[in-house]
């Protein structure tokens, strides 16, 4: 294994040190380049290679996404500045030793040069050579310059706060160990760039300096070598020497302009993070009304007199065709990100919901549909999804937490007719429809004149007749009204969430609720939280309420009512209690009709016997409820048929017993009468108006 791992490594040593002995080689040549002579072939190889380093160097400084990519820029730098200068000297020889010869004397790069630039004139060549110095020297290398210093310093001076920003992140725990030493070694490395990138930036100044002292050596040098060594007039050797020595300054200078520029891109580039074309005309695009005006404007000068049209109308219409085209094409480019996105949210999901783990939850709250309800519902299937949410927002609202959201699903293995409610996974409800019918509600009434089936409702099991929707308009005549499939399933969705809003409010729902509290509410909690009852206790109190359907909108009354009753209650029953009588007012107000609290009473031989079946501890709290089954039966017979003719006759009312009896009351009914409030008599509010419809007896 240890043979492995050493024989492993020892290749990238090898192919390093390869690189090394070549950089170290070409570094003795360029330094070889200084003292001996070099025929002109090699010269002009040399030049080629000068010219396209500099423009490889520009090309690397224009596409790299930040300044630290090209960390090697200053080394760089430094031996294309040797090189340049290498090459200088060589030329000098060449000219001084052999310019008498002609044009081609110092190879035919700076021939070629001197003929194209200069256009044959060595005093328009002069004023070129010039211009490009003053442009290298004034404009670019002392503008970038002065960028590498400021960036130098202030890259010095952010480090203390960028070292106690990343510790400061690694204590909090937003990155780890290995992240946190990747950023101090990037930010060692951006320090020791703009420091090397400031010393770096003289090696550039000094370079425009010394091109511009050599070529003058070269042409007065030339001069006099000329008339005093090779006897040539004094006009020959000025011709000849200065189209040689402005040539060589521009073969040269150009190439340090590029590098020049190339170091000034880089410094430039700041904090701007992708390449140069990106950053420059993203960040000009970015504003079509920038680019409207400017094309306004290019169209005035068009038409001013004194100028050309066709310039000025050309940018115009440039400009004014990317101003319009700019918007549209960041739509598309946004609508296609969006679709991006969206394929790559809905591929998550799916890989989700293939996993395994995926398989292990349960959904909270769903609607299987049968293969034939599916397939007629599939046409309104958006209206049913609509009528959905908006059933979850009105449960919001009467009950104070949003119910979890309802999967709609189509399942195979149930019958193609009928429909399955879950909860928590588990069928808790299930129903068949009748495709092509209608569903007209009779209770205890007269039925209608028309052929159909007898039938249970769903949600409330009220009689009821299935009947085809041809006889809608007979039934509408008739008083009677009749109800479609969507109706039917949604009316019994609502009334099974109803039933079991307790099993619907999780923990987490909970504490979402505490959450959007007002700050003095969360104090509260915390002065109650968990010295005198725990979250999960918190919960149970408030799975109690709305198990009896009593809404928790107001939790703020809910919280004071624990805080007063918690430092004298454990028990979440005991608490839920003493919260019900500070919410009296919500209770009898959600269980009035008209004004008016319509209740039934417990007779007093069940007051009594109830009573009697409590059983209760020294302090005088109730600690079991015995009672003879016998008696449960007989009581549940007569409420069942007083209860029973009181909704026949379509009252709203309340079934009221003593408040220790209460929950025990409520214990046995709701197994008959689900959704009949049971309230003790001191949950009924002052200035409640009651009316007595009876009593149980």
């Amino acid at each position: 294994m240890a043979e492995s791992v050493v024989a492993a490594g020892a290749v990238p040593r090898k192919r390093g040190g390869n690189h090394d002995v070549s950089l170290a080689i070409g570094i003795v040549l360029i330094l070889a380049v200084l003292f001996l002579p070099l025929p002109a072939a090699i010269i002009d190889i040399g030049l080629a290679f000068s010219i396209a380093l500099a423009v490889l160097v520009l090309m690397v400084a224009l596409w790299i996404q930040r300044p630290l990519d090209f960390s090697a820029f200053p080394t760089v730098l430094l031996i294309a500045t040797i090189l340049r200068l290498a090459l200088n000297i060589a030329t000098t020889r060449l000219i001084l030793a052999e310019g008498a010869n002609g044009h081609d004397a110092a190879g035919h790069v700076i021939a070629g040069f001197s003929s194209f630039v200069m256009s044959g004139d060595f005093i328009i060549g002069t004023i070129v050579f010039l211009i490009l110095i003053t442009v290298n020297f004034i404009v670019i290398t002392k503008g970038a310059t002065r960028i590498a210093e400021v960036g130098a310093r202030f890259t010095l001076d952010a480090i203390p706060g960028k070292q106690m920003a990343i510790d400061a992140d690694l204590s909090a725990g937003l990155i780890d160990e290995k992240e946190a030493m990747h950023r101090r070694r990037e930010l060692e490395e951006e320090s020791s760039f703009f420091g090397s990138m400031d010393g770096a930036s003289k090696f550039v100044r000094g370079d425009a300096i010394a091109g511009l002292i050599i070529t003058a050596i070269n042409i007065f040098g030339g001069i006099i070598i000329g008339v005093t060594r090779h006897d040539m007039s004094v006009s020959d050797a000025v011709d000849v020497f200065t189209k040689l020595s402005v040539g060589d300054g521009l073969v040269t200078q150009i190439p340090a302009l590029i590098i020049a520029l190339a170091a000034g891109l880089l410094v430039s580039k700041g904090g701007t993070r992708g390449s140069a074309d990106k950053a420059v005309f993203g960040q000009l695009g970015n504003h079509p009304r920038a680019l409207s005006l400017a094309a306004v404007v290019m169209f005035v000068l068009a038409v001013a007199p004194g100028l050309p049209f066709l310039p000025f109308a050309v940018l115009g219409s440039a400009m004014g065709f990317v101003a319009y085209a700019i918007p549209r094409r960041a739509a598309a480019a946004k609508a296609h990100e969006e679709a991006l996105e969206l394929e790559a949210r809905n591929q998550a999901e799916e890989e989700v919901r293939q996993s395994v783990k995926e398989s292990l939850k349960t959904v909270e709250l769903e609607l299987c549909l049968g293969k034939q309800i599916s397939g007629t519902l599939l046409s309104a299937h958006n209206e049913l999804a609509q009528r959905v949410s908006k059933m979850r927002h009105k449960f919001a609202r009467q009950y104070g937490f949003v119910v979890p959201e309802i999967r709609l699903t189509d399942d195979l293995s149930i019958p193609p007719k009928s429909y399955q409610i879950k909860i928590h996974g588990t069928v808790v409800a299930s129903e068949e429809l009748r495709i092509g019918d209608v569903m007209v509600i009779v209770g205890d009434g007269p039925a209608p004149d028309v052929p159909g089936d007898e039938a249970r409702e769903p949600a409330f099991g009220m009689k009821a007749i299935w009947t085809s929707e041809m006889f809608m308009g007979s039934l509408q005549r008739d008083g009677f009204t009749a109800v479609d499939n969507m109706s039917v399933l949604l009316t019994h969705l609502g009334e099974v969430i109803r039933n079991n809003l307790a099993q619907l409010l999780s923990y987490k729902d909970m504490r979402t609720l505490l959450d959007r509290l007002d700050p003095e509410y969360r104090r509260l909690i915390e002065e109650i939280i968990p010295s005198r009852i725990s979250y999960s206790g918190l919960q149970a109190v408030l799975k109690l309420l709305l198990a009896e359907r009593i809404s928790i909108r107001n939790l703020h009354l809910i919280l004071e009512a624990i805080a007063e009753i918690a430092p004298h209650a454990s028990r979440a029953e005991q608490i839920a209690e003493h919260v019900r009588l500070r919410m009296a007012q919500q209770i009898c107000g959600e269980s009035s009709e008209g004004g008016e609290l319509k209740v039934l009473r417990m007779g007093n031989r069940w007051e009594l016997a109830f009573h009697q079946a409590l059983r209760r501890d020294p302090k005088g709290e109730v600690v079991e409820f015995d009672i003879d089954p016998k008696q449960i039966e007989q009581f549940s017979t007569e409420a069942t048929t007083a209860i029973r003719k009181l909704m026949d006759q379509r009252h709203k009312f309340v079934l009221v017993a003593a408040p220790d009896a209460r929950p025990y009351v409520r214990m046995i009914t709701e197994r008959l009468f689900a959704t009949l409030p049971v309230l003790s008599h001191l949950e009924i509010a002052r200035g409640v108006q009651i009316k007595s419809l009876g009593t149980i007896s």
